[in-house]
């Protein structure tokens, strides 16, 4: 049996070893789903986070199956990127008959700490790990991985200024099986586009709408679409415009440009990367832009012609994992990880998976996720 299937039975506690070479050391943050652990790989004497799943009491055999092939699942699409604000995968192992992820420790803390310890960031400051986020998202999107959870919690923010993607646990990999069943709704509500709200297939430009709302959530401190239910902010999602955002400054063209309702009439990864690097490097748009106008018309395209979209056509989304990101911040000290609810205004919301007919979110929506996503615009009052 090789390295990366052997197996061993010892109790689930600081200092155990996983597959006779990771020696966990200290939680990092613990989920309902799972634990993320600063580990020390013995073999390489470096220190690691490992992810460790733990299914929940009453679930049957063939969930937990289900719940250990996205774990992998998740270490695969990670693997696949080899980019330096994607999180690197170092292993997975099998240990007393679960899969554990092994990763590089990125040391820092993660957006949604930021944010919640230091308010809202200047347009500047958000432009830098916009435009890095963004980075991460192409190189996904190039190898055909969709993340499907972009927000504060799963992006970290490292002690040496690096911006890390993380938590591809509900990704979907072009080709790969479905997980889920038609009509169930994965990821963070007040996150989702409006497509996925209404149970079509997403397309890399979900991933740019979900940038948009982290974008605005940086310098306003709250996502434009939070309300008190789910169900409430997925409806607003597909039938509110965006709320003003006063303190965006230059980054207003990027956000409006991010949240339009259509995917076809979304910026382009390309124009947001381009907006992004220029405010980051202390540029600012034209008058023009300054309402959204002239720039965004530059960077979006029509439907069918981004140079630098890879559709990922006919995915339906797997399930959530509910799991942390591997931060430490100084050497051994925790972090606050995982699936972040928090309290006040700033704290994102958490990662649910919820089964919503697409007709409670909008009365015209199709079912599931087999309707086509329109080539037109369709606003917030006409029939999808």
């Amino acid at each position: 049996m090789d390295d990366h299937t052997r197996t061993a039975r010892v109790p689930p506690d600081r200092d155990r070893e996983v597959a006779g070479r990771y020696r966990l050391l200290s939680p990092l943050g613990r989920g309902g789903m799972g634990t993320v652990w600063r580990a020390l790989d013995e073999n390489l004497q470096r220190e690691v986070a490992v992810k460790e799943v733990r299914t929940p009491a009453g679930l049957s055999t063939a969930d937990i199956e289900k719940m250990y092939t996205r774990l992998e699942r998740e270490a695969w699409a990670a693997a696949r990127i080899p980019h330096r604000n994607v999180v690197m995968v170092h292993d997975v192992v099998t240990d007393d008959g679960r899969p554990w992820i092994v990763m590089e420790l990125v040391r820092g803390r993660s957006l949604a700490d930021l944010l919640r310890e230091e308010g809202p960031l200047a347009p500047g400051r958000a432009a830098v790990i916009g435009a890095e986020v963004l980075a991460a998202l192409r190189a996904a999107h190039g190898v055909g991985v969709l993340h499907r959870d972009v927000k504060p919690a799963n992006v970290l923010v490292a002690e040496d200024g690096r911006v890390v993607l993380t938590d591809f646990g509900i990704a979907t990999v072009e080709g790969e099986t479905p997980l889920t069943m038609t009509g169930e709704l994965v990821g963070s509500p007040e996150y989702l586009p409006p497509e996925r709200a209404l149970g079509r297939t997403p397309g890399p430009e979900s991933d740019l709408w979900s940038l948009g709302v982290l974008l605005h959530a940086c310098v306003e401190g709250v996502s434009p679409f939070r309300r008190g239910t789910p169900l409430a902010t997925l409806r607003a999602i597909v039938d509110e415009e965006p709320p003003p955002t006063p303190r965006g400054g230059p980054l207003v063209p990027v956000i409006e440009g991010l949240l339009r309702k259509d995917p076809a009439e979304r910026m382009t990864a390309d124009g947001a990367e381009r907006l992004l690097r220029g405010i980051a490097a202390g540029d600012t748009p034209d008058d023009g832009a300054a309402t959204g106008a002239a720039t965004v018309t530059d960077a979006v395209t029509d439907a069918g012609t981004s140079t630098d979209a890879v559709t990922v056509a006919g995915t339906v989304a797997p399930t959530a994992t509910g799991w942390g990101v591997p931060t430490a911040t100084g050497s051994d000290a925790p972090t606050t990880t995982g699936p972040v609810t928090g309290t006040g205004p700033d704290a994102p919301g958490p990662t649910t998976t919820t089964t919503v007919p697409a007709s409670e979110v909008h009365p015209h929506a199709g079912s599931g996720n087999v309707s086509p996503v329109p080539t037109g615009p369709y606003p917030a009052d006409t029939p999808a």
